[in-house]
């Protein structure tokens, strides 16, 4: 049967709505991926979710290598929160990425690159999360592009310090690009104890947007519900703040919903089979569209069809 676009529309207000990752393996490491799920395909833009790690990376040897592989119709978002990486991509962009630093690549209508450990100097871990977005059809067949951002702006309230990775939040606003209204943000929870117990501190949203928060350390109350790493809870639209509380990391992101129907197929973002199959044949025939990454590690990745 041949496959078919969909588009999970967005709740009709706030909701809380827990799914569990599915297990996956990437090039042998072991990662949760959160998005997109059977009853939720995407939260704004944001269609692909993967938390990878903490991967203990001892002395000497190197963490996740991943390939040459192809991309299209989508940006690639890549943050970590412990270890090193480096980019190597089709333009010539060849870019080593630490915590704190973000990679935005945007893919177009194609092109390719690969990610490689860097070894370790001392005992370590790997441990992070890439996100994919959907481009919108004004943008997907367009020129690819990289960006890689050394310093994101970050804001501190009372119980919370955020690192706001795309989008704004108060007067703090990202400088990555977006084709479409976005958020994402990386929320450290301090976990505020007064006499009367635990008080939650509050993260401002916009209401017209989606939104969707996962843990990816410790635990945290999420508006009074308890929730841990390998969940993700979608919290619809018409929220205006979100109350955090306990100890821990989340991710929070979500944005202005895509009315759009899509088609995910390996590493492609198209409209329709047709687009799917013209990409996957591209890719085995190496004929230009995903260019090529020099100095990579690796033969290209082919899939099995």
């Amino acid at each position: 049967m041949r496959p078919k676009p969909s588009r999970t529309p967005p709740a009709d207000g706030p909701v809380f709505e827990v799914f569990d990752a599915r297990s996956a393996t990437v090039e042998g490491t072991a990662v949760r991926r959160l998005l997109p799920h059977p009853r939720r395909r995407t939260v704004g833009a944001w269609c692909f979710f993967d938390h990878f790690g903490p991967k203990p990376i001892p002395a000497g040897t190197r963490g996740m290598d991943v390939a040459p592989h192809p991309h299209c119709g989508l940006a690639t978002v890549t943050w970590l929160f412990a270890g090193e990486a480096l980019h190597r991509d089709s333009l010539g962009s060849v870019q080593r990425i630490r915590p704190g630093q973000l990679n935005w690549m945007t893919a177009g209508r194609g092109i390719s690159h690969a990610e490689e450990g860097v070894i370790a100097e001392v005992d370590g871990e790997m441990h992070g999360v890439q996100l994919w977005v959907a481009q919108p059809d004004t943008t997907r067949n367009g020129d690819p592009r990289f960006e890689h951002h050394e310093a994101l702006p970050e804001l501190h309230r009372e119980g919370l310090d955020v690192t706001v990775l795309v989008g704004a939040l108060g007067s703090a606003r990202s400088p990555a690009r977006s084709d479409t209204a976005l958020f994402a943000y990386d929320v450290r929870v301090g976990g505020r104890l007064t006499p009367g117990g635990l008080t939650p501190s509050v993260l401002p949203l916009d209401p017209a947007f989606e939104a969707a928060i996962a843990v990816v350390e410790g635990a945290v109350e999420v508006e009074g519900r308890g929730l841990s790493p390998g969940a993700l809870a979608y919290l619809g639209t018409g929220r205006d703040a979100l109350s955090l509380a306990g100890s821990g990391r989340v991710l929070v992101l979500g944005g202005e919903p895509l009315d759009e129907a899509l088609l995910m197929g390996w590493n492609f973002v198209v409209r329709d089979a047709a687009e799917l199959d013209a990409a996957f044949a591209s890719w085995e025939a190496d004929d230009g569209r995903f260019g090529t990454v020099d100095g990579a590690r690796g033969e290209r990745i082919i899939p099995k069809r």
